[in-house]
Formats: C-alpha cells, sequence, structure tokens
C-alpha cells in the first residue's frame, strides 16, 4: 500500500510540476529526443502523464481519496441506455418443450422420440424384461446381462464396437432394474444413424462367447465382494426379499450360487424368451421423430411378435431380516407397502412428497444450502440427536406397488432407541395435523424442482420416454405430473401414512 501510495506521490510531482521547475527526463529519453528531432518520444512521455493529471484534476475527494482510490473518476450514470448500443431481445421466460411423437410398428415394436434444439441426442432401448422375470434357474441373469452389454455381436467384435463408438465421441451404458433393462447411447445428432443402428444390433445379436461370459462372472464375482460390504445395498436388498412374496422377492443382483449355473445357454434362452418387440421402445431426446423411424423400422420390423407375457405377480406380506456382523455402526430399516404403484399416479405422488418432506441425511455431512436442512428428519431427528450418523426415508414405486421407509444408521448401544424414534416420526405424518401446510408446501415445491432439473439432461429424458411408455404406453407430459404434485394436500400425507403403517411391519437390519 506504501509503494503504490508513494508512486502515485511521484507520479503527481511529476504530472503537476511547480511553476518555473523542470520536469526531469533521464539520459534514455535525452538520446531518445536527439535521435529523433521531431519530439515523438518527449510527445509519448507528456501524454503519458496527460493522463494522471486528468485523473487528479477530476478528482473531488482531495489528495487523500484519490491516493486509496475513493472517487477518483467521474463515471456515468446507469439508470440510461448508452447511444449507439443496440440491446438484443430478452429470452421468453418459457420454452415450450418438444411433443412426444409415438409410432408403433406391426410387429408391436414402440418408436418414440421428442425434438430438441440440442446439438446433441441420447437413443436409448428399453425392454420390459427385469429380474422379476427370472426363475430359480436364471437367479441373476439380468445382472450378467448389463455386464454382457455392448460385448460381441454376430456383426461386431466387442473390439470393433468400442472403436465405433469411440470414434464418433459417444457415450453407452446399461442398465438392469426389477422391471426393465436399458440400454443408451448419446452422442451428437449428426451421428443418429450410427448409434441406432449400433444399439439394436448389440441388443439384438448378442453372441455370448463363452470367454467373454466367464471374465464378466468373475467382475460380478467383485461386485458381490464390494457389495457385502456396503450396508446400505444389503438392507434394501434384504427389505424386498423378506417384504415381498413372489418375483419382486427376486435379487436384483447375483448371489454367489447362482454364478456357478450362469452361462452363455441360460442368458441365450432368456433373451430369446423376453427381448421382444411388444416388450421394446426406442427412445430417443434430440432427435426427428420422422428420420427416427425412418433408420429404426427397418431394422426392428423383421423381430418376432410374439403376445406380452402376463407381469409375474408380487405380494407384500412383510418381514424381517438380520444380519449379525461385526462393525462400527449398526444399520437398520424399517419399510411399508401399499398397493397401486405408477398405475395409481396421485398416491404415487403423495408419496413422492412424503419422501421429500420427511427427507433427512447424514448428521456429518454439510452439502450446501438447504440440503435436506428444512425436512422433517433432519430438524427432529438428526439436530436432536448427535447419536444418529444418518437418518433417512426412502422409497421404492413400481407399476403396480411400492414400498416406503427410513433406514439409519447408528452405535449398536442406541439402536433400540433410534427405532424408537422411527416409529415416533412415522406416526407423527401420519396423525391429522402435524404436517402444516409450510413444511408440505416446502416438500411440493422440492419435488416440482426435482422433477424439472432431472429432465434437463437428455439421457435423463430419453429415459423418461422409454420408461413411461413400457409403463403407460405413452409419455405424460411433465406438467401433468407437476399438477399432480402441487394438489397434495396435508389431508393426503396422512391418508397415505395411514394406509403405509397399516400394513405388514418389514424390518432389516445388519450389524452388532
Amino acid at each position: 500500500m506504501y509503494r503504490t501510495a508513494a508512486s502515485r506521490l511521484a507520479a503527481l510531482k511529476v504530472s503537476n510540476p511547480r511553476p518555473g521547475s523542470l520536469i526531469p527526463v533521464s539520459k534514455h529519453q535525452k538520446s531518445l529526443n536527439h535521435t529523433h528531432p521531431y519530439g515523438r518520444a518527449s510527445n509519448r512521455v507528456l501524454t503519458r502523464f496527460a493522463s494522471s493529471t486528468a485523473v487528479a484534476t477530476q478528482s473531488s475527494g482531495g489528495l487523500l481519496s484519490w491516493l486509496t482510490g475513493e472517487r477518483s473518476r467521474q463515471s456515468s450514470p446507469l439508470d440510461f441506455p448508452l447511444e449507439g448500443v443496440t440491446l438484443p431481445p430478452a429470452l421468453p421466460d418459457y420454452v415450450e418443450a418438444g411433443k412426444t411423437q409415438i409410432t408403433t410398428l406391426p410387429n408391436g415394436a414402440k418408436i418414440a422420440s421428442e425434438s430438441s434444439p440440442s446439438p446433441a441426442a441420447s437413443i436409448g432401448l428399453y425392454v420390459d424384461c427385469g429380474s422379476i422375470y427370472e426363475t430359480p434357474a436364471s437367479f441373476g441373469v439380468t445382472h450378467l446381462l448389463e455386464r454382457m452389454a455392448f460385448k460381441s455381436t454376430s456383426n461386431r467384435s466387442h473390439l470393433r464396437i468400442v472403436r465405433e463408438v469411440e470414434a464418433i465421441g459417444g457415450n453407452v451404458t446399461a442398465g438392469a432394474s426389477r422391471e426393465q433393462m436399458s440400454y443408451s447411447y448419446d452422442a451428437l445428432k449428426t451421428y443418429v444413424p450410427e448409434m441406432v443402428e449400433l444399439l439394436i444390433d448389440c441388443v439384438r445379436n448378442p453372441v455370448f462367447l463363452d470367454w467373454e461370459v466367464n471374465e464378466q462372472l468373475e467382475k460380478v464375482k467383485s461386485e458381490i465382494s464390494d457389495a457385502s460390504k456396503n450396508p446400505e445395498a444389503l438392507l434394501l436388498e434384504a427389505i424386498h426379499s423378506a417384504g415381498y412374496s413372489g418375483a419382486l422377492a427376486n435379487p436384483l443382483m447375483a448371489t454367489e450360487s447362482s454364478i456357478n449355473r450362469l452361462d452363455s445357454i441360460i442368458l441365450e434362452e432368456f433373451v430369446a424368451q423376453n427381448y421382444t418387440a411388444p416388450r421394446m421402445v426406442l427412445a430417443a431426446s434430440g432427435v426427428d421423430h420422422e428420420e427416427l423411424v425412418k433408420i429404426a423400422e427397418p431394422l426392428l420390423s423383421d423381430m418376432p411378435g410374439l403376445p406380452l407375457h402376463e407381469e409375474p405377480q408380487s405380494a407384500y406380506v412383510g418381514g424381517d431380516y438380520r444380519c449379525q456382523a461385526e462393525a462400527e455402526s449398526t444399520h437398520f430399516a424399517l419399510a411399508f407397502g401399499i398397493p397401486g404403484g405408477w398405475h395409481k399416479e396421485k398416491e404415487a405422488m403423495a408419496l413422492t412428497v412424503l419422501q421429500m418432506l420427511m427427507g433427512g441425511g447424514g448428521s456429518f455431512s454439510a452439502g450446501g444450502p438447504g440440503k435436506g436442512m428444512y425436512s422433517r428428519l433432519y430438524l427432529r431427528v438428526l439436530n436432536e440427536f448427535p447419536q444418529m450418523q444418518s437418518f433417512s426415508a426412502f422409497n421404492a414405486i413400481y407399476n403396480n406397488t411400492a414400498i416406503f421407509g427410513i433406514s439409519a444408521a447408528t452405535s449398536s448401544d442406541f439402536v433400540s432407541k433410534a427405532v424408537d424414534i422411527a416409529v415416533r416420526e412415522l406416526i407423527a405424518v401420519a396423525t391429522p395435523g402435524q404436517v402444516d401446510q409450510v413444511q408440505l408446501n416446502r416438500a411440493i415445491q422440492s419435488t416440482k424442482s426435482a422433477i424439472l432439473m432431472n429432465l434437463e439432461s437428455r439421457m435423463v429424458a430419453s429415459e423418461d420416454i422409454g420408461r413411461q411408455v413400457l409403463t403407460y404406453g405413452e409419455r405424460k407430459s411433465v406438467e401433468h405430473f407437476l399438477k399432480a404434485v402441487e394438489e397434495v394436500t396435508p389431508k393426503d400425507i396422512a391418508s397415505i401414512a395411514q394406509k403405509l403403517l397399516s400394513s405388514p411391519l418389514t424390518m432389516a437390519s445388519h450389524g452388532d
């Protein structure tokens, strides 16, 4: 600061000499003046100091304010537009999303897409086939199919598939859930023909080479070993296996006993039985629909159009699962079931808002502003009981059923108290008048925000199209779901919570 002030004072003395004083000129400047008879160097020096003089002259706060930089120059007011500057038109407050168009081929396969101004496109092939379609002889097959995605086909080697994806800067992913399988491809929309052709080839024509299957089985074993060290994932699986009777009790992840039975023959039989045209949807975000149909129809029209299989039945019955383990913390989950699922939209939306209302999280996760800080479980549990390491609500909604519950982690000597706290919180939301409108409005806005922000992703939008078409046979607009969320009332929250508590309890625990 002092050096800056001293340099400014030196400049001030030079730029404002006393009457009769001479401006000191260095030897270098004298030589320049001698070399250039027209005085260009001298003019340059004087011009440089002229700006300092102008600043000092325009200063309105005295020497001290000039040194500190306060009000050192008069600036133009900002309350009127500059002359000669034309502002561009403002962006519209709302841009209508592209309409979803659906084309059903004669064999039952569906092609659905929405347009987008984005230069990239996301395309996915979704199959109405998940772990609920497994039999005791094929347990774990969908987990292995997820690992075998984009491996060798009858037309391409695995190496060629990798090179083709890399050549266009694309990104491919695959996922297995309890009700559906998904294969997606994301790249620039100029490569849509290549994306569609490779995607369909990988789903329709896998060859399941023995050495590739064995290689992936080893990776599945590694995933099973890693999952055994993740209590949260284990409890969610245990809630399904203990709480459901029927298809939803099937494990989503392969088990050690099932790995020894899985091979290429079981994979081929499962794909032949379940990967049929009526159970497939090719969904895309950011692609012109007519162009997509023109490209995909020849590749899908010759698939077998077998009649739809009836979805395997599941019934929520409740149950108990205990896993004794030496661990620093004890994890447990309490869950309840409710029929309806996505086919009862009003209850599904109420369940989603209830999960957002209760919220929760980890007691040691600061996160960002508003990260669960106003949810009931955060305010009423995590802030009150330092023994709780985590405490949060969860839900899982399927086509015809759903589960809702609370999971927690704490020390072994506080588990019984933590269970009582979880029961207390569930009873509280089921009691009319315990949830006020302010809390509910915050949960509703958070739910709407989560829906809209997720749909900003092309891949999520493509997945939303595919899964909705498989579930409803159409894609319902986002406004439809936002309206359903807005219509949730405190009475709806109490009613859905009462229905949950009237169902059998499922409890799972891991630890001491």
